[in-house]
C-alpha cells in the first residue's frame, strides 16, 4: 500500500502515476540530481534514522544555519538524498546546512507523533551542533520543501503548543524564519484519496476529520500566528502542491499578525524549487539571506 501511494503522488512510472509536466523535470530527474558528501553526519538520537548532515561554509564562523527538511509525502519511500545538491548550494552561499532525516511514515516509529518528535529534536540539537562546530544558534532559518515545507513551517510555530505537549520539547530553537518551497499549509484541505494527500491520515494517525486536536497542532494553518516570518516559494507549473497552499495561508498568516510573503517561479514545476542550477535557487538564496540578515 506505501509503495502504491509513492507511485501515485510523485510520478512514478505505474498505473495511476501523476504525469510529469512537458519539459518540466521529472521525479526520476529529481531523485537523480547530485548527491555530493556532507562534512558530517551525526545523529541527533538513538533511533537509525535520527540523524542529520552538516554542511559549513568556508571561513572561521559562525555561520548562520538552514534547517533542510526534505519531502516526498512524509512517507519513507524518500530521504533526504534528492536535497543534498541543495544543502552544498546554500553552503557555499555562506549557510551552514543542517539537513535532518527523520522517521516517515511507513517507518518504525514515524507518523504521529514520531516524525514530529524527530523533527523538532533535530532542530534543538543546533545548540548542540554549536558547541562543537562554528554555528550561530542565534541566527537560524528553516527550509522546506513539499512535505518538508509543511514540517518547516509547523516548527516556528510549535514554541505556541502546550508546555509540556509531546510535540513541543522542553525548549523550541527560536528560528529567524522559515522559506517553504512548494510547503504544505493546510493537511485538511491538503488530505485526498489520492496523490500527496493520500498520506496525511497516515501522518496523523488517522482521517483529517477524525482527529481535529492532531490538527490543530500539526497543520500550520491551525497554529497561526507562527510567530516568525514565512516566505513561500511556489511553482508555476506545480502539478503536486497547488498554488492555493500557499496563497490561502499567506492570507490568513498576514490576517494573523504574522510577516508573509509569496514568491513564484516562473515556468518551473514541483521539483525546479530544488535544483541549484535553476534559477529558483536564485530566489531561495535571496530569502535565506534576508531571514538571517546576511546580505551579499
Amino acid at each position: 500500500m506505501l509503495f502504491e501511494i509513492a507511485v501515485a503522488v510523485l510520478g512514478l512510472a505505474g498505473a495511476g502515476a501523476v504525469s510529469d509536466p512537458p519539459g518540466l523535470m521529472t521525479t526520476a530527474e529529481a531523485l537523480a540530481l547530485p548527491q555530493p558528501p556532507p562534512d558530517h553526519r551525526i545523529a541527533y538520537g538513538p533511533e537509525p534514522l535520527q540523524f542529520g548532515e552538516l554542511r559549513l561554509p568556508e571561513g572561521p564562523g559562525p555561520h548562520p544555519v538552514a534547517i533542510l527538511i526534505h519531502g516526498g509525502c512524509w512517507l519513507a519511500a524518500y530521504d533526504l538524498g534528492y536535497v543534498s545538491a541543495l544543502a552544498e548550494a546554500l553552503s557555499a552561499a555562506g549557510v551552514a546546512t543542517w539537513s535532518v532525516e527523520y522517521r516517515r511514515v511507513g517507518d518504525e516509529g514515524g507518523g504521529w507523533p514520531g516524525t514530529f518528535a524527530d523533527v523538532g529534536a533535530a532542530a534543538d540539537f543546533v545548540r548542540r551542533l554549536a558547541l562543537e562546530h562554528p554555528l550561530d544558534p542565534q541566527r537560524v532559518v528553516a527550509v522546506g520543501h513539499s512535505a518538508g515545507g509543511h514540517l518547516a513551517l509547523w516548527l516556528a510555530g510549535r514554541e505556541r503548543l502546550a508546555a509540556g505537549d509531546e510535540l513541543r520539547g522542553a525548549a523550541p530553537l527560536p528560528l529567524r524564519g522559515v522559506v517553504a518551497l512548494a510547503g504544505i499549509t493546510d493537511l485538511e484541505a491538503y488530505a485526498a484519496p489520492t496523490g500527496c494527500g493520500a498520506a496525511v491520515p497516515g501522518l496523523l494517525g488517522g482521517p483529517p476529520e477524525e482527529h481535529p486536536e492532531r490538527l490543530r497542532r500539526a497543520s500550520p494553518v491551525a497554529m497561526l500566528p507562527l510567530g516568525a516570518p514565512a516566505v513561500l516559494v511556489t511553482a508555476e507549473h506545480d502539478p503536486i502542491v497547488p498554488a492555493a497552499q500557499a496563497s490561502s495561508f499567506a492570507a490568513a498568516a498576514a490576517a494573523a499578525g504574522d510577516r508573509v510573503e509569496l514568491r513564484e517561479v516562473a515556468g518551473a514545476g514541483h521539483f525546479e524549487l530544488v535544483d541549484p542550477a535553476h534559477p529558483a535557487f536564485g530566489v531561495l538564496r535571496a530569502a535565506v539571506l534576508e531571514l538571517i540578515e546576511l546580505r551579499r
